[in-house]
């Protein structure tokens, strides 16, 4: 699954070699965490949030549990 999350967040940044994720339990499941370069971030939110929003929820539809993508 981490490994999702790296791919989809590395297909929409400028500079994909800076892209980082990391994966930690939390009261309510998975939380995947990108830390990306600061110059990509609003890439990765994208306008209004649909770029996030998009990729939540392809990793929930694969992953058919709670997990979560938040953005650093």
């Amino acid at each position: 699954m981490k490994d999702l999350v790296e791919y989809l967040a590395k297909a929409v940044v400028d500079h994909p070699q800076s892209i980082r994720v990391d994966e930690r339990r939390g009261r309510e499941g998975l939380v995947y965490y990108i830390e990306t370069h600061p110059e990509d971030k609003g890439r990765i939110i994208g306008r209004q949030g649909r770029v996030i929003e998009s990729i939540r929820t392809v990793v929930r539809s694969y992953a058919k549990g709670r997990v979560n993508v938040e953005v650093r």
